[in-house]
């Protein structure tokens, strides 16, 4: 009896060890599949394949390996559900890279219930194949009903099986983090970080990162506010004055955030029609900026206003309108208040998304004006709100009853992934690709353009037209590098990792009534925005000690725009995914082209997020 109980015992232990090591080695294959084709990690030597694949392995054994620590009877099951879970997180993560090509942070899904998540847009950004990913699971079913067939002899002493647990789980990631322990000084760098650790670790070091920024504010200290003091001031000496200051001295400021807007849409034809015809004729009366590019991060359109009303970066993980809403900044609405302007905002979507009710207030703003304000109804809203031309529209009353001169931004809607659009209001018909994301896209940036259209047709029968400025400018991009073979079916080439920080750019317009318009081949960034503004106006800003950005017009000749994942690009040279690209000769270039830039790079991501996390403006203002 003894005897039967003890060949039950072993089964059961050594089905289990089957089990865990079958979940273990499938999981790992998983991660592996998704590195090379869903992610495309940049793997530049064998050894870093070795270290991604040897600390993936290790992860997956780890986190499965808590299976044990259930009796005996429940371990099989305990390692499914386990699996299943980790399954879940890289399904979460495919779907979030699709569109945003970043990785899930601990950030991102404590902010879901104030952004509504993936909401409209997760069901587009699923696919048929993505079965395959749960294939194992079927099987891992499959063993587990043949119970006790499967015999394993294995040595069963508690030492041996924990050195050897031990080896498997933890020597890769001490390996991974002596070999690149570059990256505990680039955490901004989240791809570096998967990399070094493998896609599990990093979640690990995510919530670790997490922990640790969020006690940065009850340790910061004055003494922090010296070093970026310098640094900032050190870097605005060089910068020249521009001809342009003070020419819109006094006028109102009208800001209109095009929404997914990017660069390659002007002047572009489709089906033998203009896409944005009259954004076209906008720019041969306007300052045109062709090579501005958009440097927003998981924060999407908030990351845009954020970067444009402080002149920061926005966070690597999460956006400061949900992370640090409460913080004393130096904003735009409250830096132009000195100069008696009012600051509002125009958004046809709920007051809460984004968070953007407490954040404007911590801005500065005087008025929010939100979808509570506006008559919405099934007929005119889509997607996520009311759609742009009654948005415009409806908003035009508003904009007339404000104090002036007055400082008022516009978040446009219709343009917003996945671009949905009744046929009555296409003005265009959409593409043919195999992706229906890109066919949609241009249909609704011919909406778009039509509603700012519509705008400007309205303002112009106004005395405001005279008195005011518009900048125009996309917030971010709209088609991300997953429909990438629809888009360079459009594009008519291919598109290369050099091309990919190209389509970042995104359209700028200055419209100043009166002024003749001009291309300005300026390299610059969204960081840049506000100071251009500010140039424009004749506004000094008493706080530029803590401004990143530097006026497109002014005539600054090494100009540098940093990407929050680390990529850079100058006027010469892009670098990005671990590799440096000569612009004229539109090729591979030695590395040391790039690397005099790799110190401000990180100072100007590091400093920005030492002030976003140390809330450090409250000791400036001191």
């Amino acid at each position: 009896m003894k005897s039967n109980f003890m060949t039950i015992h072993k089964a059961k232990e050594s089905n289990a060890i089957f089990i865990y090591s079958a979940a273990v080695f499938l999981l790992w294959l998983k991660m592996c599949a998704l590195y090379i084709w869903t992610f495309h990690i940049n793997i530049q030597s064998i050894g870093q394949g070795f270290v991604l694949a040897a600390t993936s392995l290790g992860s997956a054994a780890f986190f499965l390996g808590f299976g044990f620590l259930f009796r005996k009877s429940a371990r099989t099951k305990a390692f499914f559900v386990i699996d299943l879970l980790l399954t879940g997180i890289l399904f979460g993560n495919v779907l979030y890279y699709r569109f945003y090509i970043d990785f899930i942070t601990v950030p991102v899904l404590l902010q879901f219930q104030n952004v509504g998540g993936l909401s409209q847009s997760t069901v587009e950004l699923v696919k048929y194949y993505d079965i395959w990913m749960f294939l194992d699971l079927f099987l891992l079913i499959f063993f587990m009903k043949k119970k006790y067939s499967v015999t394993i002899n294995l040595p069963l002493k508690k030492n041996f099986k924990k050195r050897h647990f031990l080896i498997i789980t933890l020597v890769p990631l001490l390996f991974s983090m002596m070999l690149n322990s570059d990256f505990w000084n680039k955490s901004y760098d989240k791809e570096l970080i998967v990399k070094s650790l493998g896609l599990y670790y990093y979640h690990v070091f995510d919530i670790f990162q997490y922990s640790k920024t969020s006690v940065n504010s009850v340790l910061a200290d004055e003494s922090e506010v010296g070093e970026i003091s310098h640094y900032l001031k050190t870097k605005h000496k060089k910068t020249t004055p521009s001809d342009f200051h003070g020419i819109a001295e006094g006028k109102n400021v009208i800001v209109i955030f095009l929404e997914s807007t990017q660069g390659f849409v002007i002047d572009k034809h489709v089906n033998n029609q203009e896409v944005t015809p009259f954004l076209n004729k906008l720019k041969d009366e306007s300052l045109y900026f062709p090579n501005f590019y958009h440097q927003t991060a998981q924060g999407k359109t908030s990351d845009a206003e954020f970067i444009v009303d402080n002149s920061l970066y926005p966070l690597a993980g999460g956006s400061v309108f949900v992370r640090k809403p409460k913080n004393d900044f130096m904003a735009t609405p409250e830096i132009l208040k000195k100069y008696n302007y009012y600051s509002a905002s125009f958004h046809g979507n709920d007051a809460q998304f984004w968070n953007r009710l407490t954040m404007y207030d911590s801005l500065g703003y005087d008025r929010f004006f939100s979808k509570e304000d506006y008559d919405v109804n099934e007929d005119n809203s889509i997607n996520y709100g009311l759609k742009d031309i009654p948005f415009f529209e409806q908003s035009m009353p508003y904009l007339l009853s404000l104090p002036q001169p007055f400082y008022a931004k516009f978040l446009t809607l219709t343009n917003h992934f996945p671009f949905l659009l009744e046929p009555e209001d296409q003005f265009i018909s959409e593409l043919e690709t195999e992706q229906g994301v890109v066919n949609r896209y241009f249909t609704t940036v011919r909406y778009e353009d039509e509603a700012i259209k519509s705008f400007f047709d309205q303002i112009k029968e106004t005395d405001l037209y005279e008195n005011s400025i518009f900048v125009l400018f996309g917030d971010h991009y709209g088609i991300s590098k997953s429909y990438n073979d629809a888009l360079s079916e459009v594009l008519g080439h291919e598109i290369t990792v050099k091309d990919q920080v190209e389509l970042q750019k995104v359209p700028l317009f200055i419209h100043i009534p009166g002024i003749e318009g001009e291309v300005i081949d300026t390299v610059g960034g969204q960081i840049d925005l506000r100071a251009t503004i500010f140039d424009l106006l004749g506004v000094k800003d008493q706080h530029q000690a803590f401004s990143f950005g530097t006026s497109l017009l002014s005539k600054e000749s090494d100009r540098l725009v940093v990407f929050r994942d680390g990529t850079f690009t100058t006027d010469q040279y892009i670098y990005t995914e671990g590799t440096c690209y000569s612009k004229e000769l539109d090729k591979k270039v030695k590395r040391n082209k790039c690397s005099p830039y790799f110190t401000q790079v990180q100072n100007e991501l590091n400093y920005s997020d030492k002030i976003i996390y140390g809330d450090l403006f409250r000791f400036f203002k001191k």
